[in-house]
């Protein structure tokens, strides 16, 4: 019987129009030879797919991403990690430059006017202030940006932040001279001929054994502070750590990009009391 003879009516018994089924292919052929056709399809449009991502990725990275600018805080220190950047300077700490805030009133805002310097503390010399302190200043007293009521006071042979009007005028006044270790620093004297000098890294009243050691730590070096009219001493053999005053006694700490210590290591000189 041919191969394309029709399928008998399935009214009719098969026996009646002598049809027999095709058995010379296998059942669904044509199914499985459609389905593999649709998958080679299917692989192909995924590689085509991975292969045009590929491209775009590579074209991508290849453009080239903006480097991320450090607007955080001016005048960048070199030797600090980028997230804890020492400012740099001029003094601003020149006799008749002092500023004293009005009686009771706490400023800790930052200001705004503050230009932004640049340099490296202790090694470059553009970030060390321009002028030298003249060889006989005049007396001072040193006050906190966060506590203007109380100011440096030398007591027990280390220095504290007491209250104005506490102590004798010897101990809260202080001639601010040229650095002894470096001219365009500061160095503090007291009435009695000695120096403030960080030993342990707490400040002291000490008198000078001549040492080079004593000289370098009796020597502060003014930064600018991002308070009106304040400064930042850091110390000239210890560079990154400045004079803090931390429950109210001075002492050298490492440089912290944060509000409190902005306003712990922020200080006023201002006219040392008569008398």
């Amino acid at each position: 019987m041919p191969d394309n003879a029709s399928r008998p009516s399935p009214d009719r018994p098969v026996w009646e129009d002598g049809w027999t089924p095709d058995t010379s292919r296998a059942p669904g052929t044509r199914r499985l030879w459609l389905a593999g056709a649709l998958a080679v399809a299917t692989i192909v449009a995924c590689a085509t797919a991975l292969t045009v991502s590929g491209t775009d990725s590579d074209a991508v990275s290849a453009t080239p991403t903006p480097s991320r600018v450090d607007v955080s805080v001016p005048g960048l220190i070199g030797f600090a990690t980028p997230s804890q950047t020492p400012p740099a300077g001029r003094s601003g700490m020149a006799p008749g430059q002092s500023q004293s805030p009005a009686p009771g009133r706490t400023d800790t805002s930052p200001s705004a006017s503050t230009p932004p310097t640049s340099g490296s503390a202790g090694t470059s010399p553009a970030a060390r202030p321009t002028h030298r302190p003249p060889a006989d200043s005049a007396w001072r007293s040193v006050r906190a940006v966060n506590y203007p009521d109380r100011q440096w006071h030398v007591t027990g042979g280390s220095v504290r932040l007491d209250p104005v009007g506490s102590g004798r005028r010897s101990d809260v006044a202080f001639r601010l001279v040229a650095g002894l270790a470096d001219a365009s620093c500061h160095s503090f004297a007291t009435a009695d001929g000695r120096y403030l000098r960080h030993r342990d890294f707490v400040l002291r009243e000490d008198r000078s054994d001549g040492s080079a050691l004593f000289r370098r730590d009796a020597t502060f070096c003014p930064r600018s502070s991002p308070h009106s009219g304040a400064v930042m001493l850091e110390s000239v053999n210890h560079p990154g750590r400045f004079l803090r005053h931390r429950d109210f006694r001075l002492r050298l700490d490492p440089y912290q990009r944060d509000g409190l210590f902005l306003a712990d290591s922020a200080f006023r000189l201002v006219d040392a009391p008569a008398g």
